[in-house]
C-alpha cells in the first residue's frame, strides 16, 4: 500500500525548496560616501532611500493609491502597508501616500512641482513589469529590502540613464544651475525645481560633491 502521508510530505518539501530557490534575497545596503551601496550591484548608487523619497514629499501624495493594473483583474490597494512594518511611514500621513491621482497635490512635493505621467502611459510604453505594477519606485522598495529578480538590470539601467553620474536629468540640472546662477547656486531650489523633483522620484538629490565632480569632468574634456 502506498503511504500517502509520506508522499504528501515529500511534495510539500519539494514545493518549499522550489520557492526558496526562486526567491533570491540580499543583505541590507549601507551608506558609503553619502550614497547607498549595494554589494551585489555597486553600479547602482542612489543617495535617497525609499523612505526618504516619500518623507521629503513626492508624487503629490498619490503613489500608493489604489490602481487598476493591466496585469491583474482586481484593483490593487494597500501595497505600501508591508513597508509600514519597517517603520518607513512613521510621520508621513496616509494622505501623502494614497491620494487618488485626480487629487494630486503639488504642495506635498518638496519642490512644489507636478512631474511625471500617468500609469497608463507607462504601461503603454511597456516600462512596467508585472511583479512591480506600481513602477520603478515599487521595484526600488523591493530591491532595497533585499529582493533580487530578473528585472534588476533593466531597472538599474533606467536609473543610471536618468540620475546616475552620466544621467541626462542630473547633467541637465548642473547645466541649468551654471546657466541661471553659477557655482554658488548649486542648492538653489528655485533653479529647475521640476528636474530636482523628478530626480527625487528616482532616489537622487544633487550634492555639492556631485556638482563639483560634474564640473571637473566637463573641464577635462
Amino acid at each position: 500500500m502506498v503511504n500517502t502521508r509520506k508522499m504528501s510530505k515529500k511534495r510539500k518539501k519539494k514545493r518549499k525548496n522550489k520557492t526558496k530557490k526562486n526567491k533570491k534575497m540580499s543583505k541590507k545596503p549601507k551608506r558609503v560616501g553619502g550614497k547607498i551601496y549595494f554589494k551585489d550591484h555597486p553600479e547602482f548608487r542612489p543617495n535617497l532611500s525609499p523612505k526618504q523619497i516619500f518623507k521629503m514629499g513626492s508624487f503629490g501624495g498619490t503613489y500608493w493609491r489604489p490602481i487598476k493594473s493591466k496585469f491583474y483583474n482586481d484593483k490593487l490597494r494597500n501595497k505600501h502597508k508591508k513597508y509600514g512594518k519597517l517603520g518607513w511611514w512613521k510621520g508621513i500621513p496616509d494622505d501623502h501616500l494614497t491620494r487618488p491621482f485626480d487629487k494630486y497635490d503639488k504642495k506635498i512635493n518638496k519642490y512644489g512641482k507636478k512631474v511625471g505621467t500617468t500609469l497608463s502611459f507607462w504601461e503603454g510604453k511597456s516600462w512596467i513589469d508585472k511583479q512591480d505594477p506600481y513602477g520603478w519606485v515599487q521595484w526600488y522598495c523591493e530591491f532595497y529590502t533585499g529582493r533580487r529578480s530578473k528585472d534588476d538590470i533593466r531597472q538599474i539601467s533606467r536609473f543610471n540613464k536618468l540620475a546616475g553620474s552620466k544621467g541626462r536629468f542630473r547633467k541637465w540640472l548642473v547645466t541649468q544651475i551654471m546657466k541661471k546662477g553659477g557655482k554658488n547656486k548649486w542648492n538653489d531650489y528655485s533653479i529647475s525645481p521640476a528636474i530636482r523633483q523628478t530626480l527625487q522620484h528616482w532616489g537622487y538629490k544633487l550634492t555639492k560633491k556631485d556638482f563639483n565632480d560634474e564640473l571637473k569632468s566637463r573641464k577635462e574634456k
